[in-house]
């Protein structure tokens, strides 16, 4: 039994006009999103065995986050540049690299790769994965290899709207 759960990166600033998209970094409600998702993940949900992230600076700050609250060494976290505004495909070949030992994996990425991706190895299907969005799947193989192959069981779908105060 293998769990993935991806996780887009949190609203991004877009003040300065001479950054490179890779390096734009997060607003306030950004940072505001992802540090209420994280301690809300932590609380209910398995913690992921693995994080690994694009190497966008939006997407590793939620990434950090993250792992902050998940008690996580942020020393640990692979950084896989081929994330950063993959398709489908890319994204899959990423999974699909990482270690069979490890069980539960946690992503942090774009859109609309992300959307892509799960609504094409889910059982589900989303419009669009919002900003600091976390989506989770099962899936009942031995190997990351088969997730080109399987359709997995949506179980988690975790979106800041929903917890914030009004």
């Amino acid at each position: 039994m293998k769990t993935l759960y991806l996780v887009r990166h949190a609203k991004s600033d877009w003040g300065n006009e001479n950054l490179k998209d890779i390096d734009r970094p997060l607003n306030q409600r950004g940072y505001n999103d992802a540090y209420l998702l994280s301690k809300q993940f932590a609380k209910e949900q398995t913690h992921p065995e693995l994080i690994i992230t694009s190497s966008a600076t939006r997407a590793y700050s939620t990434c950090a986050i993250f792992a902050r609250a998940l008690n996580y060494k942020e020393s640990t976290i692979l950084l896989v540049p081929q994330i950063y505004e993959a398709p489908v495909d890319s994204i899959l070949s990423s999974i699909a690299a990482i270690d069979d030992k490890t069980n539960s994996l946690m992503v942090f990425g774009h859109n609309p790769g992300f959307t892509d991706t799960f609504n094409s190895i889910s059982d589900s299907d989303i419009e669009d994965l919002p900003t600091c969005g976390i989506l989770g799947i099962k899936f009942d193989i031995k190997s990351w290899n088969e997730i080109y192959s399987k359709k997995g069981k949506a179980f988690l779908s975790l979106f800041p709207k929903n917890f914030r105060e009004s």
